[in-house]
């Protein structure tokens, strides 16, 4: 089958049963223990996630600093800029769910690793708008491309279930490791006083791209990660309309929008703008609060891994929810102590709590979302959910300015906490949906010709 490679089918082999699910050897034997089950496909692609997000740490909290203070673009044009990247990804995404089925996802990386490669090199030594907009068109190409074909790829080289739920976890904590690290390097070496120091880190983050490029050129140039089409299958039934209509898909899309939208969407305009208009916290202890985030994602991830492996991946979410709203109750009554030590402290223990909760979401979301993929449409399946995932945070920071601008801060806090409520709701819709073993659980063997629903017939 295209995409298979050596050791999917020793891993079915491996587990005792337990009352929730299956015990891996992952569970049992931590880290080591899924580094010896892992293919070696997967072991080249994860062995390289933290050097290829290093160059993308180096310029991802500078970026704005760059094209207002070293390039002279007023702020909100800089702003309306950033924006653009999330729009463009926004645009590309669907068609490149379409070409990863078609083409291999193998295909589409290097395309969008090299699109990523250029509009880096542009962006060095752009002095316009016109010329940040056009590096922008190429980012934003890699940023809407490479999700789907990126995860389509994971899903690829690794087998459905907990070895699939723990790569994503760990491939989250590297991703995080290379871009902390990034970030210091970055900090300590670029200054807006010496213009040529930015051109350098925007050219690093480019050149970190060849590690990708000859990653798939070289040891993973076989496996392109596209699946065949079953015999008889209707090409209708491979369309994203088709798809949308498919009641787990629609309920995993909302929760992976409202998730967005209540998390990631608020780190880049809600929190910061909280926690210096409401809280009235120094930039510094911003910056420490983002640290303190990294810090307990690279050294949590692994522990939380073995603790969810084999449970419900939907329960999993509920705890995830109930975490991130108590993280927001906590950045709110940083407010009625503004500008004291215990609203440092809030603001501090609010990215704490939430980044325990990130270390939830990650291994999750991604997980159901290619367990209930059909291999030939894995591509289009990760479309949607990074669709939804882009449209989190592009309407994040608009909601979150607007709310704060009014001084509207009471009623932005109600409106997250109302909004993880939701998403744990959701969570308990999309359990009735999907099957158990999409849910991250054991089942006996059944025989489904989709597993985005849970319509299925029990062999024997």
């Amino acid at each position: 089958m295209p995409g298979e490679v050596p050791g999917e089918n020793r891993w079915a082999a491996v587990g005792a049963p337990r009352k929730d699910g299956p015990v891996s050897t992952t569970s049992r034997s931590g880290l080591r223990g899924f580094w010896a089950e892992l293919s070696t496909e997967g072991r080249w692609l994860l062995s390289t996630v933290a050097v290829q997000t290093l160059g993308r740490g180096l310029t991802l909290p500078f970026t704005v600093i760059y094209l207002h203070e070293v390039r002279g673009i007023s702020l909100d044009l800089a702003g309306a800029l950033m924006a653009f990247i999330a729009l463009v990804a926004l645009a590309v995404t669907g068609p490149g769910g379409a070409l990863t089925d078609r083409f291999g996802a193998r295909r589409l990386l290097l395309f969008s690793t090299a699109a990523q490669l250029v509009g880096c090199s542009i962006l060095a030594f752009a002095t316009t708008p016109v010329v940040v907009a056009l590096a922008f068109v190429f980012m934003g190409l890699n940023f809407g491309v490479s999700w789907p074909a990126f995860n389509a790829l994971i899903a690829a080289i690794t087998p459905a279930g907990a070895m699939r739920q723990q790569y994503f976890g760990i491939n989250f904590a590297l991703v995080n490791l290379g871009i902390g690290l990034g970030g210091i390097l970055g900090g300590l070496y670029a200054d807006v006083a010496e213009p040529h120091t930015f051109t350098v880190i925007f050219l690093a983050d480019g050149a970190s791209m060849l590690v990708p490029i000859a990653l798939l050129l070289g040891p993973l140039r076989h496996v392109h990660g596209r699946a065949e089409v079953p015999e008889g299958h209707d090409a209708g039934q491979g369309s994203y309309l088709a798809i949308l209509r498919k009641p787990a898909v629609v309920w995993m899309t909302l929760l992976t929008f409202l998730g967005t939208f209540v998390g990631y969407g608020q780190m880049e305009a809600g929190f910061p703008a909280f926690a210096r208009e409401v809280s009235e916290v120094s930039t510094r202890v911003v910056g420490f609060a983002f640290a303190i985030n990294t810090v307990v994602i690279v050294g949590l991830q692994f522990l939380v891994l073995r603790q969810i492996t084999g449970r419900r991946r939907t329960r999993v979410l509920l705890v995830m929810s109930a975490l991130w709203a108590a993280s927001w109750v906590i950045l709110g009554l940083t407010g009625v102590v503004p500008g004291t030590i215990a609203a440092a402290a809030g603001v501090l223990i609010f990215h704490a709590v939430f980044a325990l909760g990130e270390t939830l979401l990650q291994p999750t979301i991604p997980a159901i979302t290619n367990d209930m993929a059909p291999d030939h449409l894995r591509g289009r399946y990760n479309a949607v959910s990074a669709g939804a995932f882009q449209a989190g945070t592009i309407l994040g920071p608009v909601v979150a300015g607007v709310m704060l601008n009014h001084d509207w801060s009471t009623a932005f806090i109600v409106m997250l906490v109302v909004g993880c409520a939701a998403m744990a709701l959701m969570a308990l819709f999309v359990e009735r949906l999907i099957t158990p073993a999409v849910n991250g659980i054991d089942e006996p063997p059944v025989i489904s010709a989709d597993p985005a629903t849970a319509d299925t017939s029990v062999a024997g």
